[in-house]
């Protein structure tokens, strides 16, 4: 068994906020399981990588030999979670949290132990609450309170409609807590408020406080907003082999580090090496292939893993030239050499200068299947293979 301070290493990876810390360490010193709760709200049938840090952090705790709480949020998600929303959020029909329950619980043993994870509902405690119990529990909190909320105190500043229902779901969210007498809740940081909530209404409740853990929010393919379906630029848990390894090895390299301490089971000490590795001079996209191969054998198996690179759909990115290129010309007009920024945007391979400026600073311009990260300069007579991005691709010419 690890000892307090090897687990506090494992807890604390990736962290954003652990709150506070000094009650989670008294808590380790009891030597008993502790109960681990996460709630997800059956919004979507379909998880990405950004909804996996969570997970991968309730894994760590099972591996530490604690109990792991996965609870859907039938009954929240009626009410329809108010974080981050600018309007009031459309709650669930009966049938869409049945259907989408069912697909979580899927999609997350692929992660979890499932003889380690406690699967509930908070429709098993919060659909036998009577009117004057749910008015006990409004009690709780005060509108004051709720305001502290950056949404919601938004929404009032600018005169935007807040539904007295949307001021229950921290409050059912936090009784949640009490019902289930957590010891740690986990979250995004964007559920800081609805965590504390938990902390306040065990203890009205006459509990010892939760200690609360914050994982940050996982940004996606892009580099710069967060993983989102919606966005476009997610990885899908349900993914196949070969998208999801096309689509990690079109991750920005400064975004590589992040990946691996947030999606990665390997030991910091490992990949501290990787990045010293590649400081020295090393090809990122191996390390991406090396975090590729985890993440689908996780969600497929190590044959799929081995074998992505084959089905992956960008080809030249694997050294691969498909057949039938189109062939275009570039001229160099009296310019001696033409940089590789200026060969895309002349060879209709970005649609602009500041288009070419991008695809070539995320690292996904490939030059006869090699990723290409230096200031290449093009002579005349240069013939070769360029892909700029997922789609974009020719034999390219150079002329004087």
């Amino acid at each position: 068994m690890a000892s307090i301070d090897e687990a506090l290493a494992i807890i604390k990876r990736g962290v954003d906020e652990l709150i506070p810390e000094d009650d989670l360490v008294a808590k380790l010193k009891e030597g008993r399981p502790l109960r681990i709760k996460a709630g997800f709200d059956p919004t979507a049938p379909d998880l990405h990588l950004g909804h996996t840090v969570l997970i991968n952090k309730l894994r760590q705790f099972q591996d530490l030999g604690h109990e792991v709480i996965f609870l859907i949020g039938d009954f929240t998600g009626k009410i329809g979670d108010p974080t981050g929303k600018s309007a009031t959020r459309p709650p669930l029909t009966d049938q869409q949290v049945a259907d989408n329950a069912v697909t979580y619980k899927e999609q997350v043993f692929k992660i979890l132990d499932p003889s380690k994870t406690r699967v509930v509902f908070n429709s098993d405690w919060m659909g036998k609450m009577s009117a004057a119990d749910m008015i006990r529990l409004a009690g709780q909190s005060t509108v004051a309170r709720m305001l502290e909320r950056d949404d919601f105190s938004k929404r009032y500043d600018s005169n935007q409609p807040i539904a007295i229902h949307e001021f229950l779901y921290p409050l059912v969210q936090g009784y949640d807590s009490v019902a289930l007498e957590a010891d740690v809740e986990l979250g995004g940081t964007d559920q800081r408020f609805n965590l504390g909530m938990g902390r306040t209404i065990q203890s009205r409740y006459g509990q010892e406080p939760q200690v609360i853990l914050t994982m940050p929010i996982l940004e996606g393919l892009d580099g710069v907003q967060k993983m989102s379906k919606s966005l476009g630029n997610y990885i899908g848990v349900n993914d196949a082999p070969g998208e999801m390894y096309t689509k990690l090895l079109s991750i920005p390299d400064d975004l590589l580090w992040r990946y691996f301490e947030l999606l990665s089971f390997r030991p910091l000490a490992e990949v501290e090496g990787f990045r010293k590795e590649v400081e020295a001079g090393a090809n990122p996209q191996d390390y991406k292939k090396v975090l590729a191969e985890e993440i689908i054998t996780r969600f497929h198996d190590a044959e799929a893993a081995a074998t992505a690179h084959k089905s992956a759909g960008n080809r030249v990115g694997l050294g691969e030239i498909p057949e039938n290129v189109p062939t275009v010309e570039v001229s160099l007009a009296g310019r001696g050499e033409l940089h590789i920024v200026s060969l895309l945007k002349e060879a209709n391979l970005a649609s602009n200068g500041k288009a070419a400026k991008d695809v070539f600073g995320r690292g996904a311009v490939y030059i006869n299947g090699e990723q290409v990260t230096d200031e290449r300069m093009f002579a005349a007579g240069d013939d070769y293979v360029v892909q700029a991005g997922k789609k974009k691709i020719a034999r390219v010419l150079v002329k004087d």
